[in-house]
Protein backbone atom coordinates (compact mmCIF):
# COMPACT_ATOMS: atom_id res chain seq x y z
CA UNK A 1 0.00 0.00 0.00
CA UNK A 2 2.72 2.45 1.03
CA UNK A 3 6.39 2.04 0.14
CA UNK A 4 9.25 4.31 1.16
CA UNK A 5 12.51 3.48 -0.61
CA UNK A 6 15.97 4.93 0.06
CA UNK A 7 14.48 8.07 1.55
CA UNK A 8 16.87 10.85 2.53
CA UNK A 9 15.83 14.12 4.14
CA UNK A 10 17.92 17.22 4.63
CA UNK A 11 17.14 20.71 5.87
CA UNK A 12 18.72 23.66 4.08
CA UNK A 13 20.37 25.92 6.65
CA UNK A 14 22.16 29.25 6.43
CA UNK A 15 25.06 30.20 8.68
CA UNK A 16 26.52 33.67 9.05
CA UNK A 17 27.36 35.56 5.86
CA UNK A 18 24.69 33.48 4.04
CA UNK A 19 26.81 30.35 3.92
CA UNK A 20 24.51 27.50 2.94
CA UNK A 21 24.70 23.97 4.27
CA UNK A 22 22.33 21.01 4.08
CA UNK A 23 21.80 19.18 7.37
CA UNK A 24 20.95 15.54 6.65
CA UNK A 25 18.64 14.00 9.24
CA UNK A 26 17.42 10.86 7.39
CA UNK A 27 19.50 8.70 5.06
CA UNK A 28 18.62 5.59 3.04
CA UNK A 29 15.50 4.86 5.06
CA UNK A 30 13.25 2.01 3.88
CA UNK A 31 9.74 1.16 5.08
CA UNK A 32 6.84 -0.75 3.50
CA UNK A 33 3.35 -0.84 4.98
CA UNK A 34 1.25 -3.73 3.76
CA UNK A 35 -2.48 -4.15 3.48
CA UNK A 36 -4.04 -5.56 6.63
CA UNK A 37 -1.07 -5.01 8.96
CA UNK A 38 0.23 -2.82 11.74
CA UNK A 39 3.84 -1.85 11.13
CA UNK A 40 5.37 -0.38 14.27
CA UNK A 41 8.32 1.98 13.99
CA UNK A 42 10.53 1.90 17.09
CA UNK A 43 13.67 3.75 18.07
CA UNK A 44 14.91 6.44 20.43
CA UNK A 45 14.08 10.14 20.16
CA UNK A 46 15.78 11.75 17.19
CA UNK A 47 15.87 8.60 15.10
CA UNK A 48 13.58 10.05 12.41
CA UNK A 49 10.25 8.46 13.27
CA UNK A 50 8.07 11.59 13.27
CA UNK A 51 9.96 13.11 10.34
CA UNK A 52 9.05 10.02 8.31
CA UNK A 53 5.37 10.63 9.12
CA UNK A 54 5.61 14.28 8.06
CA UNK A 55 7.40 13.32 4.84
CA UNK A 56 4.67 10.83 3.91
CA UNK A 57 1.94 13.35 4.63
CA UNK A 58 3.72 16.17 2.78
CA UNK A 59 3.79 18.56 5.73
CA UNK A 60 7.52 19.23 5.98
CA UNK A 61 8.77 22.84 6.16
CA UNK A 62 9.81 24.61 2.97
CA UNK A 63 13.54 24.19 3.64
CA UNK A 64 13.22 20.38 3.56
CA UNK A 65 14.95 18.51 0.72
CA UNK A 66 13.65 15.01 0.00
CA UNK A 67 15.40 12.34 -2.04
CA UNK A 68 14.35 8.78 -2.73
CA UNK A 69 10.96 7.33 -3.56
CA UNK A 70 7.55 7.16 -1.91
CA UNK A 71 4.80 5.09 -3.54
CA UNK A 72 1.05 4.89 -2.84
CA UNK A 73 -0.34 1.65 -4.31
CA UNK A 74 2.54 1.77 -6.81
CA UNK A 75 2.01 5.41 -7.82
CA UNK A 76 4.47 8.19 -6.91
CA UNK A 77 3.29 9.90 -3.74
CA UNK A 78 3.90 13.45 -4.94
CA UNK A 79 2.62 16.73 -3.46
CA UNK A 80 -0.62 16.69 -5.47
CA UNK A 81 -1.51 13.16 -4.40
CA UNK A 82 -0.54 13.86 -0.78
CA UNK A 83 -2.92 16.84 -0.71
CA UNK A 84 -5.73 14.73 -2.19
CA UNK A 85 -5.25 11.87 0.26
CA UNK A 86 -4.38 13.77 3.44
CA UNK A 87 -7.14 13.68 6.02
CA UNK A 88 -9.16 11.18 4.01
CA UNK A 89 -7.49 7.99 2.74
CA UNK A 90 -4.24 8.94 4.48
CA UNK A 91 -4.85 10.01 8.08
CA UNK A 92 -2.65 11.14 10.96
CA UNK A 93 -3.03 10.66 14.69
CA UNK A 94 -0.56 13.39 15.71
CA UNK A 95 1.87 13.25 18.59
CA UNK A 96 1.11 16.77 19.81
CA UNK A 97 -2.22 17.51 21.47
CA UNK A 98 -2.13 21.06 20.02
CA UNK A 99 -3.32 19.95 16.55
CA UNK A 100 -6.95 20.73 17.29
CA UNK A 101 -8.36 24.09 16.16
CA UNK A 102 -8.73 26.08 19.41
CA UNK A 103 -11.65 28.10 18.00
CA UNK A 104 -13.82 25.17 16.86
CA UNK A 105 -15.91 22.81 18.96
CA UNK A 106 -14.37 19.35 18.96
CA UNK A 107 -17.39 17.53 17.55
CA UNK A 108 -17.19 19.57 14.33
CA UNK A 109 -13.48 18.73 14.05
CA UNK A 110 -14.23 15.01 14.01
CA UNK A 111 -17.12 14.87 11.53
CA UNK A 112 -20.12 16.80 10.28
CA UNK A 113 -22.15 13.62 10.76
CA UNK A 114 -23.53 13.49 14.31
CA UNK A 115 -23.95 9.72 14.18
CA UNK A 116 -20.27 9.26 13.28
CA UNK A 117 -19.24 11.44 16.23
CA UNK A 118 -21.59 9.58 18.55
CA UNK A 119 -20.23 6.16 17.46
CA UNK A 120 -16.60 7.19 17.90
CA UNK A 121 -17.29 8.87 21.25
CA UNK A 122 -18.94 5.69 22.45
CA UNK A 123 -15.94 3.66 21.39
CA UNK A 124 -13.56 5.89 23.35
CA UNK A 125 -15.80 6.41 26.42
CA UNK A 126 -16.47 10.10 25.76
CA UNK A 127 -19.77 11.67 26.82
CA UNK A 128 -21.93 13.20 24.07
CA UNK A 129 -21.64 16.66 25.64
CA UNK A 130 -17.86 16.64 24.98
CA UNK A 131 -18.65 17.35 21.31
CA UNK A 132 -19.79 20.84 22.31
CA UNK A 133 -16.57 21.70 24.14
CA UNK A 134 -13.58 23.63 22.86
CA UNK A 135 -10.10 22.04 22.99
CA UNK A 136 -8.98 24.12 26.01
CA UNK A 137 -11.83 22.54 28.03
CA UNK A 138 -10.43 19.01 27.57
CA UNK A 139 -7.96 17.05 29.66
CA UNK A 140 -4.84 15.65 28.00
CA UNK A 141 -6.28 12.15 27.88
CA UNK A 142 -9.56 13.37 26.39
CA UNK A 143 -7.68 15.37 23.75
CA UNK A 144 -5.72 12.26 22.81
CA UNK A 145 -8.95 10.32 22.34
CA UNK A 146 -10.45 13.15 20.26
CA UNK A 147 -7.39 13.12 17.97
CA UNK A 148 -7.71 9.36 17.43
CA UNK A 149 -11.43 9.74 16.72
CA UNK A 150 -10.82 12.55 14.21
CA UNK A 151 -8.25 10.50 12.29
CA UNK A 152 -10.49 7.45 12.06
CA UNK A 153 -13.74 9.19 11.14
CA UNK A 154 -13.09 9.04 7.39
CA UNK A 155 -12.30 5.30 7.23
CA UNK A 156 -8.75 5.85 5.88
CA UNK A 157 -6.75 3.25 3.96
CA UNK A 158 -3.55 4.09 5.87
CA UNK A 159 -3.41 5.53 9.39
CA UNK A 160 -0.17 7.04 10.67
CA UNK A 161 -0.36 6.99 14.47
CA UNK A 162 2.47 9.08 15.94
CA UNK A 163 2.79 8.14 19.63
CA UNK A 164 -0.99 7.85 20.02
CA UNK A 165 -1.15 6.50 23.60
CA UNK A 166 0.76 8.88 25.98
CA UNK A 167 -1.65 10.43 28.45
CA UNK A 168 -4.07 7.51 28.19
CA UNK A 169 -4.67 5.09 31.02
CA UNK A 170 -3.37 1.54 30.40
CA UNK A 171 -6.96 0.43 29.76
CA UNK A 172 -7.65 3.15 27.19
CA UNK A 173 -4.23 2.70 25.56
CA UNK A 174 -4.99 -0.99 25.06
CA UNK A 175 -8.47 -0.09 23.82
CA UNK A 176 -6.99 2.28 21.21
CA UNK A 177 -4.52 -0.38 20.07
CA UNK A 178 -7.33 -2.91 19.71
CA UNK A 179 -9.14 -0.40 17.50
CA UNK A 180 -6.02 0.00 15.34
CA UNK A 181 -5.88 -3.79 15.15
CA UNK A 182 -9.50 -3.86 13.94
CA UNK A 183 -8.69 -1.26 11.28
CA UNK A 184 -5.79 -3.35 10.00
CA UNK A 185 -7.80 -6.56 10.11
CA UNK A 186 -10.47 -4.88 7.96
CA UNK A 187 -7.91 -4.45 5.15
CA UNK A 188 -6.43 -1.02 5.88
CA UNK A 189 -2.94 -0.46 7.29
CA UNK A 190 -1.50 1.27 10.34
CA UNK A 191 1.95 2.82 10.64
CA UNK A 192 2.43 2.98 14.41
CA UNK A 193 5.23 5.23 15.67
CA UNK A 194 5.99 4.36 19.26
CA UNK A 195 8.51 4.23 22.09
CA UNK A 196 6.48 1.47 23.75
CA UNK A 197 7.95 -1.71 22.28
CA UNK A 198 5.93 -3.86 24.70
CA UNK A 199 2.68 -2.46 23.28
CA UNK A 200 4.00 -2.79 19.71
CA UNK A 201 4.94 -6.43 20.21
CA UNK A 202 1.44 -7.23 21.46
CA UNK A 203 -0.47 -5.62 18.57
CA UNK A 204 1.83 -5.10 15.57
CA UNK A 205 2.64 -7.56 12.81
CA UNK A 206 6.13 -6.22 12.09
CA UNK A 207 8.51 -3.78 13.76
CA UNK A 208 10.91 -1.48 11.91
CA UNK A 209 13.82 -0.36 14.09
CA UNK A 210 15.20 3.13 13.37
CA UNK A 211 18.59 4.46 14.43
CA UNK A 212 19.98 7.94 13.68
CA UNK A 213 17.68 8.45 10.70
CA UNK A 214 17.91 5.09 9.00
CA UNK A 215 16.31 1.63 9.16
CA UNK A 216 18.59 -0.94 10.75
CA UNK A 217 16.14 -3.86 10.92
CA UNK A 218 12.57 -4.82 10.06
CA UNK A 219 11.42 -7.97 11.84
CA UNK A 220 8.26 -9.84 12.68
CA UNK A 221 6.91 -8.62 16.01
CA UNK A 222 7.16 -12.18 17.32
CA UNK A 223 10.96 -12.00 16.92
CA UNK A 224 11.05 -9.66 19.92
CA UNK A 225 10.09 -12.61 22.10
CA UNK A 226 13.76 -13.63 22.25
CA UNK A 227 16.99 -11.70 21.72
CA UNK A 228 18.45 -14.52 19.63
CA UNK A 229 15.71 -14.06 17.01
CA UNK A 230 16.77 -10.46 16.30
CA UNK A 231 19.43 -9.70 13.72
CA UNK A 232 20.91 -6.26 14.36
CA UNK A 233 23.04 -5.38 17.41
CA UNK A 234 20.92 -2.28 18.08
CA UNK A 235 17.67 -4.29 17.99
CA UNK A 236 19.19 -6.63 20.57
CA UNK A 237 20.23 -3.62 22.65
CA UNK A 238 16.63 -2.36 22.59
CA UNK A 239 15.46 -5.82 23.67
CA UNK A 240 17.91 -5.85 26.61
CA UNK A 241 16.77 -2.37 27.64
CA UNK A 242 13.17 -3.52 28.12
CA UNK A 243 12.25 -3.74 31.84
CA UNK A 244 11.42 -7.45 31.75
CA UNK A 245 14.78 -8.17 30.11
CA UNK A 246 16.96 -6.50 32.72
CA UNK A 247 16.78 -2.81 31.77
CA UNK A 248 20.38 -3.11 30.60
CA UNK A 249 21.77 0.09 28.96
CA UNK A 250 24.28 0.21 26.10
CA UNK A 251 27.34 2.45 26.31
CA UNK A 252 27.38 5.56 24.11
CA UNK A 253 24.65 7.68 22.57
CA UNK A 254 22.89 7.97 19.24
CA UNK A 255 24.80 10.42 17.00
CA UNK A 256 23.24 13.75 16.10
CA UNK A 257 22.51 15.02 12.61
CA UNK A 258 25.50 16.97 11.40
CA UNK A 259 27.98 14.75 13.22
CA UNK A 260 27.14 11.32 11.84
CA UNK A 261 29.99 8.79 11.63
CA UNK A 262 31.13 7.28 8.33
CA UNK A 263 29.87 3.84 7.38
CA UNK A 264 27.52 2.05 9.76
CA UNK A 265 25.93 4.62 12.07
CA UNK A 266 25.84 2.15 14.95
CA UNK A 267 29.50 1.13 14.59
CA UNK A 268 30.88 3.44 17.35
CA UNK A 269 28.69 1.62 19.91
CA UNK A 270 28.91 -1.88 18.44
CA UNK A 271 31.05 -4.62 19.98
CA UNK A 272 31.11 -6.43 16.61
CA UNK A 273 32.56 -3.55 14.58
CA UNK A 274 35.52 -4.03 12.26
CA UNK A 275 37.37 -1.58 9.98
CA UNK A 276 35.03 -2.65 7.18
CA UNK A 277 32.04 -1.32 9.15
CA UNK A 278 33.22 2.28 8.87
CA UNK A 279 34.15 2.19 5.20
CA UNK A 280 30.60 2.37 3.80
CA UNK A 281 26.98 2.07 5.03
CA UNK A 282 25.82 -1.56 4.98
CA UNK A 283 23.22 -2.52 2.40
CA UNK A 284 19.94 -4.08 3.65
CA UNK A 285 19.78 -7.87 3.37
CA UNK A 286 16.99 -10.43 3.78
CA UNK A 287 17.85 -12.78 6.64
CA UNK A 288 15.56 -15.27 8.42
CA UNK A 289 12.36 -13.61 7.28
CA UNK A 290 13.44 -10.09 8.14
CA UNK A 291 15.56 -7.31 6.65
CA UNK A 292 18.72 -6.03 8.31
CA UNK A 293 21.50 -3.56 7.53
CA UNK A 294 24.54 -5.16 9.14
CA UNK A 295 27.57 -6.85 7.59
CA UNK A 296 27.68 -9.54 10.25
CA UNK A 297 24.01 -10.31 10.89
CA UNK A 298 23.14 -13.99 10.65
Amino acid sequence: MLDVKNLSLSFRMYDGAFRRRDLKVIANLNVSVREGEILAVAGSSGSGKSLLAHAILGVLPKNAILEGEMLWFGKPLDAALQKKLRGHQLALVPQSVTYLDPLMRVGRQISKEKETVKELFGRYHLQDEVARRFPHELSGGMTRRILISAALAGEPKVVIADEPTPGLSPHLAEHAMKHFREIADSGSAVLLITHDIDLAVRFADRIAVFYAGTTVETANASDFADESLLRHPYSRALWRAMPQNGFSPTDGTQPYAGSLPAGCLYAPRCAMRTPECVSAPPEPRDIRGGEVSCLYAT
